[in-house]
């Protein structure tokens, strides 16, 4: 293993721990303000525990939630970074080192052979990596484990093109409607528009990792997001379902060209713990990490 192999798994794998140990301050906070604003009981009570919950995570440097999800990198390369080919490898390394060194709860299941144990599949898609290239000499690299119950409640459909704006809404609300309390709530709700069947839900995803609260440059599309988000909250879920507290903290849209006769939409959605952390690495090995990426 080279130096920058190994600068780069070992980076990759405190990046696991801090996804799942410590969610970003700003969803602490933003929950907190959910608190304030909660008149009722059984909802104030939800959100206080979450927050002891994210507390004693933080502090013990254990995982605030049991299921650790499905491990996913996003990886931007670099034009002048040295290491390539092998980023997946090492990345893959890094897996199955944060499993037993964090730990992570396995959760890479063959559908022949059952647990693999370590969280990398048997035919190589697992952990789920997404490459980008870019201009420069770093490696911004974010890892983001997202747990089956949010993952369940994922949405998809093609819309008739006719349908606009209007047919988009509606299925957003809809999705959030029929997750109701499955996924953990208060949700983060990424929307992917456009592109075909596959790059919506990609585009879905990603949205979740744009800054909190920070609204498309578009300001149409920043319009409908706060929109969207102020019709989601008024469904009632709740925190964790019940009824009282927040129902969504935040909601991006990303799009994408599309087919003239396809209208392709991907909503994804995470539970309270969007776990995530990013970190930029030099060529020559320098690490800086920015939990709230």
């Amino acid at each position: 293993m080279t130096d920058i192999e190994k600068v780069v798994e070992d980076t990759a794998v405190e990046l696991l721990r801090i996804a799942v140990t410590e969610l970003p301050i700003e969803y602490v906070e933003a929950m907190k303000e959910g608190l304030e604003e909660t008149e009722g009981a059984v909802g104030r009570a939800q959100l206080r525990n979450i927050l002891e919950n994210v507390e004693i995570a933080r502090e013990e440097s254990k995982p605030m939630c049991q299921d650790t999800g499905v491990v996913a990198f996003i990886a931007k390369v670099g034009d002048g970074f040295p290491l390539r080919s092998r980023l997946k490898e090492v990345l893959v390394s890094a897996t199955r080192r944060a499993t037993g060194e964090v730990p992570l709860r396995p959760n890479a299941v063959d559908m022949f052979r059952g647990n693999t144990r370590d969280n990398v599949g048997l035919n190589g898609h697992v952990p789920i990596i997404y490459i980008d290239l870019m201009e420069g000499d770093d490696l911004e690299l974010i890892a983001m484990p997202k747990g089956g119950g949010s993952t369940n409640i994922a949405a998809h459909r093609m819309l008739k093109p006719g349908l606009g704006w209007k047919g988009i809404k509606q299925f957003v609300i809809e999705a959030l409607a029929d997750a109701g309390s499955l996924g953990c709530p208060p949700y983060f709700v990424g929307v992917g528009i456009g592109g075909g069947e596959d790059l919506c839900m990609i585009l879905a995803k990603k949205a979740l990792l744009r800054p909190f609260q920070v609204r498309h440059e578009n300001p149409e599309v920043a319009t409908i997001e706060g929109e969207l988000l102020e019709k989601i909250n008024r469904l009632g879920i709740g925190a964790m379902g019940l009824g009282e507290g927040p129902t969504a903290l935040d909601l991006h849209i990303e799009l994408s060209a599309r087919h003239p006769a396809s209208l392709p939409v991907g909503v994804v959605i995470s539970c309270w713990a969007l776990r995530h952390a990013m970190a930029i690495i030099s060529k020559e090995g320098e690490v800086e990490i920015d939990k709230s990426a």
